[in-house]
């Protein structure tokens, strides 16, 4: 059964080819079908060749498909890599991703274009299963590309709002960036290592590069910033939030659960690069520190349910960088499977609360629902509890280890823990104030909200539910990846910090049932203070990075344009079309018919020509 992983991608890219020819001619049922049936075959053929591998005792499998091209010794193919990180990936793709395949048929059900939002989700899922099962970067970028552009897609699927368009085309301009700093890596790393299949690659630079080799940093700081981009970290995070313009549950799939970790999954792939540029290495944690504490803080000042989620998901994917940046690499990949679990149940959550409210998407709008919306109420509350690492949920386990690795680091160990404990607090904090916000206390509005999560709905929130509680015992296959086993152990650290660990989170929590819950802190006269309003103003802007590029890059563009409306290029075209046009003139004139005026001209060239002849 190994032999057929090609299968994988193959499902969902026939359902999209078959929803793409038929042009949304089939019957709803039929669409759904063939949307969430082909990822569900994808699920159950992983499901099966998941079996057999951790049976089979190998630490690798290749199959090699066909070959893609071939120019002088460069040879790429559509060939599929099998070990413990890629099978990991292809289960919460496929997984995750047939939950909310089979959540959006009931969510979607009444928009007109419900074939071509399960065909673009179809591409993109095949793209993502090509981007983890490659064995060489070609293929990888491939799929890299394959998800850049599903993403401008569903961001824009309701492209007649002006808005949408607008947040799919800086997704799309954002993420370039990117992605040309990942395309010039692999042309850096073809041209010193003259191969660009994963393995050799690595096996070539551990050969051919010291520690801290120029070439080394420059590889493996070129591939961070594509990671980067496709992660939304800073300073390419700017996307994600307005990413949220799209359906709920392309919010869910790509953008928290799949496509947004796979810079994760690239720095992860490539690790022994990172390893040979520690410098590098270390620069991915302070990237996810810094990332994860300026998300949270933005997060707990938006009032839009699905951009607080957005923030929370920038934060948790700092959490994962960090992991990376301390050499947790196990930990961190373990944390983008639980948070795969509860980030997807939180926005199918959030997806059956906007729906249940007619489509609201401010929760100071909302208040009270828990009674109205008791599937929304416990998807919300559980996948808010694992997002707080709140002891012995899923995201307990893996936030507990990237924190535990941390500290190991020489020198700024310390540092970084710390900064990983304050945005545990900051978690607890703005996770639970949108939990109180919209489910306790006082209606705000849409009283006769009336809960529209059917069984097709329900069903994928009630899994996720188990596995969000539930998750943190899974044992994934990853130690041979990077070349160990065991796990980062908790003897290394005291009780006391484990307590400190433990406790930060629930105190975010308990402050915000204070603020929000009990109301027994006043908000409002927190935000009377002039230091605290200027800094809600300045995290809610997002620290102001949209201004700043709009400000360094927006602005001086559109400047350029204005003035050059009549385009200066063009004018050079224009200049050598209006040359041509007057020697054809020229010529014409000279085309009077007159078979004499013909028999005198060529007699003077000939003249002309011996005399020159002659004389030189």
């Amino acid at each position: 059964m190994l032999e057929q992983i090609w299968l994988l991608p193959t499902f969902p890219l026939l359902g999209f080819l078959t929803l793409v020819l038929t042009a949304g001619g089939l019957p709803k049922r039929a669409v759904a079908v063939i949307g969430a049936g082909s990822i569900g075959l994808s699920f159950l053929t992983t499901a099966i060749i998941a079996s057999q591998f951790l049976g089979s005792g190998e630490t690798h499998f290749v199959h090699s498909a066909w070959t893609w091209m071939a120019v002088g010794q460069f040879t790429p193919g559509f060939t599929f890599y099998l070990d413990g990180l890629s099978l990991v990936m292809m289960l919460i793709i496929t997984g995750v991703g047939f939950l909310i395949h089979l959540y959006s048929t009931g969510f979607m059900i009444d928009d007109p274009s419900y074939s071509r939002f399960f065909a673009y989700m179809n591409l993109f899922v095949a793209s993502m299963l090509m981007l983890v099962l490659a064995d060489n970067l070609v293929l990888l970028y491939l799929g890299w590309e394959g998800v850049g552009l599903c993403s401008y897609l569903l961001i824009g699927f309701w492209y007649e709002n002006p808005a949408n368009g607008y947040a799919a085309r800086k997704a799309f301009i954002v993420t370039r960036v990117g992605d040309t700093s990942m395309a010039i890596g692999l042309f850096l790393l073809f041209s010193q290592l003259h191969t660009l299949n994963i393995q050799e690659m690595l096996a070539g630079a551990e050969e051919s590069w010291a520690v801290g080799s120029g070439m080394a940093v420059a590889a493996s700081l070129l591939l961070l910033g594509g990671a980067v981009g496709k992660s939304a970290q800073l300073p390419l995070q700017t996307w994600l939030p307005d990413a949220m313009a799209g359906p709920t549950p392309i919010s869910a799939l790509i953008h928290a659960a799949t496509m947004v970790t796979a810079g994760v999954y690239l720095i992860a792939r490539t690790h022994v690069l990172f390893e040979l540029a520690p410098t590098i290495q270390l620069l991915v944690a302070w990237v996810g520190l810094a990332t994860l504490l300026m998300a949270g803080f933005t997060a707990l000042t938006q009032h839009d349910i699905k951009r607080i989620l957005a923030y929370s998901t920038i934060s948790q994917i700092g959490y994962m960088f960090l992991g990376l940046g301390v050499g947790a690499w196990s930990a961190a990949i373990f944390h983008l499977m639980t948070h795969a679990f509860f980030k997807a149940l939180l926005f199918l959550g959030a997806g059956t609360v906007i729906l249940s409210l007619h489509h609201e998407h401010d929760i100071f709008k909302m208040g009270a629902k828990r009674k109205q919306l008791p599937v929304a109420f416990a998807s919300f509350l559980i996948g808010s509890l694992a997002l707080a690492a709140f002891p012995f949920t899923s995201g307990y386990f893996s936030k507990d280890e990237i924190l535990l690795a941390a500290l190991e680091v020489e020198g700024v160990g310390l540092w970084l823990w710390i900064g990983g404990v304050v945005g545990a607090f900051f978690t607890g904090l703005y996770s639970f104030r949108l939990v109180f916000v919209v489910f306790f206390g006082e209606s705000r509005g849409h009283h006769d909200a009336k809960e529209e999560a059917g069984p097709v709905m329900a069903v994928p929130l009630m899994i996720l539910m188990v596995f969000s509680l539930f998750g943190g015992w899974i044992t994934i296959p990853v130690g041979e990846v990077f070349g160990h086993a065991a796990e980062h152990g908790e003897a290394h650290v005291s009780l006391f910090m484990h307590a400190i660990m433990i406790a930060v989170p629930l105190s975010g929590i308990a402050l915000s049932y204070l603020f929000y819950g009990s109301k027994t802190l006043s908000v409002e006269r927190v935000l009377a203070l002039p230091l605290a309003a200027t800094l809600r103003r300045f995290w809610f802007s997002g620290w102001g990075m949209d201004w700043l590029y709009d400000t360094l890059f927006v602005k001086p563009f559109l400047w350029l344009a204005r003035i050059n409306r009549a385009d200066i290029v063009d004018g050079i075209y224009t200049v050598i079309v209006a040359f041509t046009r007057s020697a054809h003139q020229l010529v014409i004139r000279s085309q009077t018919g007159s078979l004499r005026w013909y028999a005198i001209s060529v007699a003077a060239g000939l003249v002309i020509v011996i005399s020159l002849g002659v004389l030189l």
